[in-house]
């Protein structure tokens, strides 16, 4: 952007006052501007391929979505035949995540979604979940591997560690998806204060965990068996992007800074399932 667009923009955006009641009536810009809109629920028909195996999957190999990729291979890793799965693709930017049976089981219409047809409810329907962390946190429980167990008191303090990182990158993941990676990489333009709002709480993040794991192998313990979905759901995110594989941020973050993540970041992405996970084949919905 030359300097004289620059400031045009800048005056712009010093001027904006907003209304007192917002309406939308006018188009957003961005990436996704297509498919954004106020409103929630279906907007076409659908019919979502079921496949054989007990679960079913519906997601796309984002940051999200590869989350519930690593734990199903893992527990494919280890020869759970009960966790095989069928993947399907939904593609967000053709707006395949608004169709009637995609809504049916994640009425905000976001990925990842799963469904398991090993279990029913009182109507005798399979069980739906949505939001990835749920999802995660319903497989390995379900499974037993990769959460400390409720059921076990001698693993009270483990799982507090494990449900409570789980839900940090719940809670601080839209910053850097929704905020930094919006702003730095699909907006219609670049916006200093954003774009230095968000960086400044990304980096913020990224030493939250530098610092933490200056002290611990995995995000819960140094043993293998401390690996769990605490690992899997923040390296899914804040592992990639500490490796490079975000937005194309790596020198603007200064990523290569924060030893302890490169080092844990790196370790899991060696893992087979997690190679497996990130270039995840999905079968087309039609």
């Amino acid at each position: 952007m030359s300097n004289d667009n620059q400031q045009t923009s800048t005056t712009q955006e010093a001027a904006y006052m907003p209304a007192k009641i917002w309406t939308n009536d006018k188009e957003n810009g961005g990436k996704f501007a297509s498919t954004n809109s106020p409103t929630a629920g279906s907007r076409h028909q659908q019919k979502l391929p079921v496949g054989d195996a007990p679960l079913q999957l519906y997601s796309l190999n984002t940051p999200n979505g590869v989350k519930v990729n690593i734990l199903l291979e893992e527990l494919s890793e280890l020869g759970i035949k009960q966790a095989a799965y069928d993947a399907y693709k939904i593609d967000i930017s053709a707006g395949d995540q608004f169709g009637s049976d995609f809504v049916a089981i994640n009425p905000n219409s976001k990925i990842p979604a799963l469904v398991d047809h090993s279990v029913t409810d009182e109507q005798g329907q399979p069980i739906a979940l949505f939001e990835s962390g749920s999802i995660l946190l319903y497989l390995a429980e379900k499974f037993e591997r990769f959460v400390p167990l409720q059921s076990d008191k001698q693993q009270a303090a483990a799982r507090a560690k494990c449900l409570s990182w789980l839900m940090w990158q719940m809670g601080s993941g839209p910053y850097l998806g929704g905020g930094f990676g919006h702003f730095y990489a699909y907006a219609p333009e670049p916006m200093e204060y954003p774009i230095n709002r968000f960086t400044m709480e990304t980096k913020r993040q990224l030493d939250v965990l530098d610092q933490h794991l200056a002290t611990s192998t995995y995000m819960c313990g140094d043993d293998e068996s401390d690996y769990n979905i605490a690992d899997i759901i923040i390296w899914a995110w804040y592992g990639q992007l500490a490796l490079g594989k975000l937005y194309d941020a790596a020198e603007f973050l200064q990523v290569a800074d924060y030893k302890n993540l490169q080092r844990w970041a790196q370790t899991i992405a060696d893992r087979p399932a997690v190679k497996r996970a990130v270039d995840l084949e999905l079968q087309p919905i039609s």
